[in-house]
């Protein structure tokens, strides 16, 4: 893959309370990725950048939300995010990144 690639499919971590449970309970991290990424290219960027082993990833389209604002009506963009399987005993401490 693309050494480039590897830099544009992660946007970021999602940090929310279903994301730390999942953490804490099946040792997995939640990642907010582009929209055309695919599991494979998800795996290989996570494994290059942070130098952990992953066991499986997993792809989620989320669908933007529709709101209203004093224009009328209007859509948030969709976007993907991946739950990510790291291998026993590996860990990813995102408070060395800011």
């Amino acid at each position: 893959m693309n050494q480039e690639r590897l830099f544009k499919v992660l946007l970021g971590p999602q940090v929310t309370e279903k994301a730390a449970l999942a953490a804490e309970s099946a040792n997995t991290v939640v990642f907010k990725v582009t929209t055309d990424a695919n599991k494979l290219e998800v795996k290989h960027a996570i494994e290059k950048l942070f130098n952990v082993n992953v066991e499986s990833v997993r792809l989620l389209n989320v669908k933007g939300k529709t709101k209203r604002t004093r224009y009328g009506i209007g859509k948030r963009n969709d976007w993907k995010k991946a739950y990510v399987r790291l291998a026993e005993g590996q860990d990813i401490d995102f408070s060395t990144f800011e």
